[in-house]
């Protein structure tokens, strides 16, 4: 099901014209009401007003989370407070989270969006749709919950944690849909087994699933623990929440609504965009947001945009599952190391399970890389020779995709932390 036909199957040159009217409004719009836009605009010399061609972006700055927290709460807010109807905010690492706001016209449409891709996962009116993310200020939740209600599913606001009667609600009331991140879908999987259940007393058949990275190897785990067809979405608080892409039920990719978002590739390094198909960090232009417009956002996440149609019928651009991100990447010796390479690793051995850490420490002036990763069947830590093999087994695997040795160390299942939010991947302690 398409959800907003006449816009998902728009002819490219009819969707480029669409972008570049609305881009020149949001510039303008940034600029008129927006004093850190109005500063970085006057310090660059850039005139929204000349903005003649798409390419025209490139000569605008680019805004980054810092500019966020130093604008903190309401620098960022382009209308009265009177005027915004909602405010989300994001946990943040120097204490102060990222607070943003919506207007009743930012509400409508962010509906509009994520009942797009729920449509495009396989979501119908006919759904019952149980939200385990933790409702409150983080936008996962109500984003979710209000798009599956414009699209006409029923909502179960489950939210997060208390594990077992997640489980005990997904088969009392027939739950067909779950939105909750990868790491908790799986472990709720694991509780489900030790209580009993098999997936064939459930009658889920499709996860939505995001708010943390997620391969291949790791979705499929999780649909063979619950027998159900697993997708991923896209988004993240500064730009709107989920809703600015997910992937339909062909999975090549997360069609990006992109007649409210505007994306481009650049080299971190450097900020030059790159060639279409080259892969790169993500930098996301709102074309429509009223209450909190941000232009040339950086993500910071690595991925690469397809612009070829789907064939589902959606001519949206796509952009590849999230291969790691420019400030989670670990330097090692010199090699660049992205959590994902090494969940992808992991995930193919079926000796170990699915939780795991990485820890990052600095001895003798150079960095080392622990990988440190469950068993499935704690009987091996007993047997030193069984235990050495698979360690063997492990470091040579990730020796061949990394290019680097790490130390490997197998240990007690369930002895990694769990939780319903995002998982703890990476523990760096050279700081």
């Amino acid at each position: 099901m398409i959800f907003e036909k006449e816009l998902e199957t728009m002819r490219r040159p009819d969707m480029e014209a669409l972008q570049l009217e609305r881009l020149r409004w949001s510039a303008q719009y940034c600029y008129d009401n927006v004093a850190m836009y109005r500063k970085k605009f006057d310090e660059a010399g850039f005139d929204p007003g000349r903005i003649r061609t798409l390419s025209d972006i490139r000569y605008m700055p680019f805004t980054t989370k810092t500019d966020i927290r130093d604008t903190y709460p309401y620098g960022m807010f382009a209308v009265p407070l009177k005027k915004i109807r909602r405010i989300h905010a994001s946990s943040g690492t120097t204490g102060k989270p990222t607070v943003v706001g919506y207007t009743q016209e930012d509400l409508n449409m962010w509906s509009h969006v994520v009942a797009r891709l729920c449509a495009a996962a396989g979501v119908t009116d006919e759904d019952i749709a149980q939200i385990c993310f933790g409702y409150g200020l983080f936008t996962g939740a109500l984003g979710l919950h209000n798009g599956l209600e414009t699209l006409g599913a029923t909502v179960i606001p489950a939210s997060s944690g208390n594990t077992e009667k997640q489980i005990m609600l997904f088969k009392d009331l027939g739950v067909t849909t779950v939105i909750a991140t990868p790491s908790y879908a799986l472990y709720m999987g694991e509780v489900a087994k030790e209580l009993g259940y098999k997936k064939e007393d459930f009658r889920l058949r499709i996860g939505l699933f995001g708010s943390e990275g997620c391969s291949n190897e790791f979705r499929s785990k999780i649909e063979d623990v619950w027998g159900l067809f697993a997708t991923d979405n896209y988004g993240m608080s500064e730009l709107i929440g989920p809703g600015v892409s997910g992937e339909c039920h062909l999975r090549q990719g997360m069609h990006i609504a992109e007649d409210h978002f505007y994306p481009e590739i650049i080299r971190s390094e450097t900020g030059e965009t790159l060639p279409e198909g080259e892969a790169g960090e993500l930098v996301i232009t709102t074309l429509t947001k009223q209450g909190f417009p941000v232009l040339r956002y950086r993500t910071r996440d690595i991925t690469r945009l397809n612009y070829e149609p789907c064939e589902c019928g959606r001519t949206s651009v796509r952009m590849d599952k999230i291969m790691g991100r420019a400030d989670d990447m670990l330097k090692i010796r010199g090699v660049n190391v992205f959590p994902g390479q090494i969940e992808s690793v992991l995930m193919e051995i079926p000796e170990v399970g699915n939780s795991y850490q990485l820890v990052v420490t600095r001895e003798e002036f150079a960095d080392r890389l622990e990988v440190r990763v469950e068993l499935v069947d704690a009987s091996l830590l007993e047997s030193y020779a069984e235990l050495e093999r698979l360690q063997e087994k492990v470091k040579h695997s990730l020796r061949v995709v990394l290019g680097i040795d790490a130390k490997v160390s197998l240990i007690e299942p369930k002895s990694i932390e769990r939780g319903a939010g995002k998982a703890k991947r990476i523990i760096d302690l050279r700081k």
